[in-house]
């Protein structure tokens, strides 16, 4: 199995890798089950609800048996559900636009919203209790890849907050994502854009400070969804069903559990990291409002998210939310 995420190391620099399986934990006979490939855009606490709804089983109450890998990259993952090397695929709807764009015959649909907030954080290396976005002027900060939804995002609460990215603001945009904690831990950039766990494992080390949220300023949108090919869904629409039903019951569960109890049930996902951590950053995405409560893509998330995909030069053509957004699945299964 390939293995890929970084531990911070608590003395000094981020060296020792933290093996994160990049398949599915669970085991057990799959029986009858149907089988279902799902490719997830990066190994984050930030999709619990996914890890919920494969390790409680929901899936299987279903009939499914969800078979998990991890891509490393949006780019990454939506080859693979265009090469049919996935049914479903984990990633930020912005990627359906641009496969719209592209004048894609066969669009990527989104179906079931599990985040609805920018899940990444501002860490700094120092502690700052007042925190001001102008901090970031005449700073440099470890940013994503242009184009990705968490750049986007980022450039998006600058320019709200009075500062022009790229100007006002050095982003670095040269080091993977695997590498960026890494990098910032060893004194590359003032700031970080970083996605959990990193913050909270450079926390404990000592490396960095989480100081602010870019989610809470962004409004909400459908950062985080299922999609697949609209052909596949066409063609398997119980099944989509069956899905986006196990969807629901993971966030059920993850907006009624404790910290500690989502995070027992996750863990399995983040060997070698701290679960007192996982816990941590578990109740850092429920106060902050990240899980969406269910699977229903709104139109008016959608068009804030094409909203901030304009404000960064990225929406080329308009494409309507009809085209690229199917809910049937989402309202049958909130209904229940």
């Amino acid at each position: 199995m390939q293995k890929r995420w970084k531990k911070v190391a608590a003395a000094g620099l981020i060296t020792a890798a933290l093996t994160v399986t990049a398949c599915s934990p669970s085991g057990g006979d799959a029986g009858d089950l149907q089988e279902v490939r799902v490719t997830e855009v990066i190994r984050s606490i930030f999709y619990a609800p996914q890890y919920v709804a494969i390790e409680k089983g929901y899936f299987k109450e279903e009939g499914l048996d969800v078979k998990l890998d991890t891509a490393w990259g949006g780019d990454k993952a939506m080859t693979r559900l265009l090469a049919d090397q996935a049914d479903v695929a984990l990633i930020g709807a912005e990627t359906t636009v641009y496969v719209q764009q592209q004048g894609a015959g066969d669009p990527v649909v989104n179906f079931a919203q599990v985040t609805q907030r920018d899940g990444s954080f501002v860490v700094a290396r120092n502690k700052i209790d007042n925190w001001d976005w102008s901090m970031l002027k005449g700073k440099s900060l470890i940013g994503s890849r242009k184009g990705s939804m968490p750049e986007m995002v980022s450039e998006y609460v600058q320019k709200q907050n009075g500062l022009q990215p790229f100007q006002d603001v050095n982003i670095i945009q040269n080091i993977t994502f695997d590498n960026q904690a890494t990098a910032f831990a060893s004194g590359t950039g003032d700031f970080l854009q970083a996605f959990e766990p990193s913050g909270a494992i450079l926390e404990k080390a000592g490396q960095g400070h989480v100081v602010a949220s870019f989610g809470k300023n962004s409004g909400k949108l459908p950062y985080t969804v299922f999609m697949a090919k609209s052909s596949t869904i066409k063609s398997e629409p119980a099944t989509f069903q069956k899905f986006t039903n196990a969807v629901q019951k993971a966030q059920n569960f993850v907006h009624s559990a404790t910290p500690q109890e989502v995070a027992k049930i996750i863990l399995p996902y983040f060997e070698g990291v701290d679960p007192e951590i996982v816990a941590a950053v578990v109740k850092r995405y429920q106060e902050s409002d990240g899980w969406a409560k269910d699977p229903l893509i709104d139109q008016e998330e959608f068009d804030n998210m094409k909203k901030i995909m304009k404000d960064a030069g990225e929406l080329k053509s308009d494409v309507t939310y009809t085209d690229l957004v199917n809910t049937t699945f989402a309202e049958k299964a909130k209904a229940n």
